[in-house]
């Protein structure tokens, strides 16, 4: 076995503290809210961590906290600042990491280190995917929940005559899992019959149909909602351990007169119960259009008497669930901009304007009481208005040598 031996110089300089610009970046995190925020994922420009720490590259760095404990990160390449051509550490996109900060903890340090050996991937706790073998299905979770969509597979007609499933909704669905290692690709390699029965990992028991599902938006006139179809085009930009982002585009639609589209981008981070939904809307004639995002009015399997509480405060829509056999569980939308909350005869609504080219931001959230994140109604209540607090306290990182 092959032993390093630090010189003197440079095992005083580890100990005080004092290393080199080109060997330690520090991370300064602050943010002003005393409630406690587990699971929190710090994203930092890669072109800090490059300014402070030239050199450093993506597979040779250590990321510690204030205690020298090592944590797990994730290196994007989400607009990457430039080519590599020279192996200097210059093409990277973001890091991530996560802390959770305590009861009144408003600040806490890393840092990044230079290692000498290659450090290995870490466990995934996010993931996303395509899934063309069954119907052009869109996948994504993390370790407290799972998602998907529909794509145009699914929608098309059963031209055929074969009796090939066919559902046109932008709706959005949830498979509640009770583990927190990844499914979506063990599910649907067992198959439908199956991922609807709780076989020890969850199951999917969650109903969209033609509703919004937990999530799905349209363009709202005051009475009535105009929907898009089915996605058209996808596309992953960042796909784990802590961190996962896509993007789905949807073709334009009639919404009482106006064509609009939607590119909407998903981020999903480790240890969270709400996924952060960017919609962007594009459309010509309007200054502005209001958008509502929704939630099914009757989100249980049919198999299921459910009662369902709904709750309407100000920026947020919630549901808590209960139901015969399959447990409770919490669904919420928080709408930052939010102007008002309504409904359809399929959907609670949350509204709010946009204008074209301008994303809207809103955080879609989930969880089922025997997966063990939340327990009951008040539990999901607490979670939603964290939720709330963390969307317009957002952390701020500061970079130095």
């Amino acid at each position: 076995m092959r032993m390093y031996l630090l010189p003197i110089a440079a095992a005083a300089a580890l100990a005080s503290g004092t290393l080199s610009a080109a060997e330690l970046a520090r991370i300064t995190v602050t943010h002003d809210l005393d409630q406690a925020r587990p699971a929190e994922t710090i994203a930092v420009p890669w072109s800090e961590i490059n300014r402070a720490l030239p050199g450093a590259l993506i597979q040779r760095i250590a990321v510690k906290d204030s205690h020298g404990k090592l944590l797990p990160y994730q290196v994007s390449n989400i607009a990457p600042q430039a080519k590599d051509p020279n192996n200097v550490g210059i093409a990277y996109g973001e890091l991530y990491f996560q802390h959770s900060f305590a009861k009144g903890e408003r600040q806490a340090t890393f840092t990044v280190e230079k290692t000498e050996t290659v450090t290995a991937p870490f466990p995934q706790q996010t993931f996303a995917r395509y899934v063309p073998e069954r119907l052009d299905d869109f996948a994504w979770e993390n370790d407290h929940v799972a998602h998907r969509t529909y794509g145009p597979a699914l929608a098309a007609p059963d031209g055929a005559g074969v009796g090939k499933e066919v559902l046109v909704t932008s709706g959005l669905d949830i498979w509640f899992k009770r583990v927190a290692y990844p499914i979506v690709d063990r599910w649907y390699n067992k198959g439908h019959d199956h991922y609807h029965h709780d076989e020890g990992e969850g199951m999917d028991m969650y109903n969209v149909g033609k509703s919004r599902g937990a999530g799905g938006t349209g363009v709202w006139d005051g009475k009535q909602l105009y929907v898009g179809t089915n996605y058209a085009t996808w596309k992953v930009l960042a796909n784990g351990p802590i961190r996962s982002v896509f993007e789905l585009s949807y073709d334009s639609w009639d919404a009482a007169g106006t064509k609009v589209s939607e590119v909407k981008r998903f981020t999903v981070d480790a240890g969270q119960d709400f996924d952060t939904m960017d919609s962007t809307f594009t459309f010509s004639g309007p200054k502005q259009l209001t958008v509502a995002v929704g939630l099914n009015k009757k989100p249980a399997d049919k198999k299921q008497n459910e009662q369902i509480a709904v709750g309407r405060d100000g920026v947020a829509l919630t549901q808590w669930v209960k139901q015969t056999s399959n447990g409770a569980f919490g669904t919420a939308i928080v709408l930052p901009t939010a102007s008002g909350i309504t409904e359809d005869p399929l959907n609670e609504l949350i509204v709010a304007p946009v204008e074209s080219g301008k994303p809207l931001r809103y955080y879609l959230g989930a969880a089922w009481d025997r997966a063990g994140h939340v327990k009951d109604a008040a539990d999901w209540q607490a979670k939603v208005k964290l939720m709330a607090a963390r969307a317009t306290h957002p952390l701020k990182a500061t970079v130095a040598p």
